[in-house]
């Protein structure tokens, strides 16, 4: 019967499953081969210390002469600048041509202001025009000037001014705008005083007086003043009568006889009542002469009389001014610059330029003097030693 069959089981060979087999053949295993005994490295043997040795003696170093000196080479010289860069600006060409012109000024034994040579032309002698020539003019001096000096601040004004105004005459100092001549008025009157020298009024010296020596003194004067001077809350013949009523006792009927006849003589007789705005330019210089003529002065100063006038009335003031003096006499000083005025009515001319007088002497003299500068200046001519400097 099948189911009695032993299953065969087996290697497939026959042989029972029970039956022991040989062991496989194992592959040989290789051993490692012995290690070899190894030396043992010994230590080499101690070096000994090495034996220490003595410091050397200390030998001081040896010092080295210095090397002669010997002068270094010459360097070659940069050539000389023989002109200078242009300059850049105005106030570079201004700089520069100030320098020109002090560099080319004349050697003089004088030591002379910057601001007299700023007016004198390049290569000239400031002074070369002053010949200084006083001509005589027939009378004692009223105001005199003894080498005057007056500066403000670097300016010299005056530089050794010496003048004679004549008495009784009719002088006028004349000379180009800046020159000075408002400065010698206030000489006169002791407004100022010199720096040098010496102002005399009738032989008395101004600068040496008290105080009030120089209040008695300035009574003498009257001045008319450039534009009047008048003041501008009084009426005219208030203006006119202020001197007496300030210098004097008298009383107001007799103030009011001396004034209307000064304003009858300068041709206000009816504008007394008047102010001053309601004024020409013209009846302001009349009223002012009046003010100046009430106290009676021996002498009179005219500060530009003519300055603002047109010639009409320039004029008619300067026959005012010579038939006033007719009839008062008394030493009469008109400052101006205007040559018209001087030939109507000076008597004496002085010409005053760079703080000195160029010349002085009766007018009909000076106006045919052969100095260069004073026929230029009294012609009015545009050539000869004045020019725009």
């Amino acid at each position: 019967m099948a189911f009695l069959r032993r299953r065969d089981s087996g290697d497939g060979e026959g042989r029972p499953p029970w039956r022991a087999q040989p062991p496989a053949e194992q592959p040989p295993v290789e051993q490692p081969p012995a290690e070899q005994p190894t030396e043992v490295q010994q230590p080499p043997p101690a070096s000994e210390p090495p034996q220490e040795q003595a410091p050397p003696a200390y030998e001081p170093p040896q010092e080295e002469a210095p090397p002669a000196y010997e002068p270094p080479p010459a360097q070659p010289q940069a050539p000389a600048v023989t002109s200078e860069a242009p300059p850049s600006s105005e106030a570079d060409r201004q700089e520069a041509a100030e320098k020109v012109h002090k560099d080319a000024r004349p050697q003089t034994d004088e030591d002379i202001p910057d601001n007299i040579w700023e007016q004198t032309r390049h290569g000239e002698e400031p002074y070369k025009w002053h010949s200084g020539t006083k001509r005589p003019h027939g009378s004692t001096d009223a105001i005199e000037f003894i080498d005057v000096k007056k500066s403000f601040g670097r300016n010299m004004i005056l530089n050794g001014l010496n003048l004679g105004v004549p008495d009784d005459q009719i002088s006028m100092i004349l000379g180009p705008s800046g020159t000075g001549k408002s400065v010698c008025i206030k000489h006169m009157v002791g407004l100022l005083y010199p720096d040098e020298g010496d102002v005399l009024v009738h032989g008395e010296s101004v600068p040496n007086m008290q105080d009030d020596e120089l209040f008695q003194m300035r009574k003498k004067f009257g001045v008319l003043f450039q534009d009047g001077a008048l003041f501008g809350s009084m009426n005219l013949f208030d203006n006119v009568a202020f001197p007496l009523r300030q210098h004097t006792d008298k009383g107001e009927e007799e103030i009011n006889e001396i004034c209307s006849r000064r304003l009858r003589e300068v041709g206000l007789s009816g504008a007394g009542d008047k102010m001053p705005n309601e004024l020409s330019g013209g009846m302001r210089k009349r009223a002012g002469f009046a003010r100046a003529l009430v106290l009676d002065p021996g002498i009179v100063l005219f500060d530009e009389p003519d300055s603002g006038l047109d010639p009409v009335r320039t004029a008619l003031l300067c026959e005012l001014i010579k038939e006033i003096h007719a009839e008062n006499g008394g030493c009469y000083v008109v400052i101006t610059h205007d040559i018209m005025s001087a030939r109507r009515v000076a008597d004496y001319i002085a010409v005053l330029w760079k703080g000195r007088i160029v010349e002085s002497g009766p007018a009909s003299e000076l106006f045919n003097s052969p100095n260069q500068f004073v026929r230029q200046f009294l012609s009015g001519e545009a050539q000869g030693p004045l020019g725009m400097e």
